[in-house]
């Protein structure tokens, strides 16, 4: 007999996974309709994440100019025993450039997170900040742990399926 999924304590291990990210890459699609794949530091906030990327990138472009933006975040693959099951997080979302006037709360984290020395260079060049909205996801923590997920885990729902249907 299988031992019953912990839903609490696979609910709370995503929320700890989400927090220790500082970095994560984005799946977007090119005017020629086929798939570019990019990475960019983010912070979050009430459910959703910001990034704050420029405009010469060519991510920026494609992000700018697609409703939509799948990201991924994932565990570091030194710290994970089973490739075949990395621990990571699928977010599809949606995306729209901000602007960077009247969201000093969002770079207050951005200085938390990632340096206000840092912040404060990046602030004078060509970047802009991208409001990510997260609508669904999927957390996948190993082998028949899939979750469907929400990114504060208001949603967090194991996934099953059924072997003998599909046999």
């Amino acid at each position: 007999m299988k031992k019953p999924v912990d839903l609490e304590k696979n609910k709370e291990n995503y929320l700890q996974f989400i927090a220790n990210r500082r970095n994560l890459i984005l799946s977007l699609i090119d005017e020629d309709g086929k798939p570019f794949i990019s990475y960019a530091p983010f912070v979050k906030k009430e459910g959703k994440l910001y990034i704050y990327i420029s405009k010469i990138a060519d991510h920026y472009r494609l992000t700018e100019n697609n409703e939509f933006v799948d990201v991924l975040l994932i565990a570091d693959e030194s710290a994970t025993n089973n490739k075949f099951a990395t621990e990571r997080a699928r977010l599809n979302c949606t995306s729209s450039n901000i602007g960077n006037d009247g969201h000093e709360d969002i770079f207050e984290l951005f200085n938390a997170d990632h340096g206000s020395k840092m912040m404060d260079l990046l602030r004078g060049l060509d970047f802009s900040l991208f409001e990510l909205t997260p609508v669904q996801g999927r957390y996948v923590v190993g082998f028949g742990m899939a979750f469907d997920i929400d990114v504060d885990a208001n949603l967090f729902s194991h996934v099953v399926i059924d072997k003998k249907k599909d046999a």
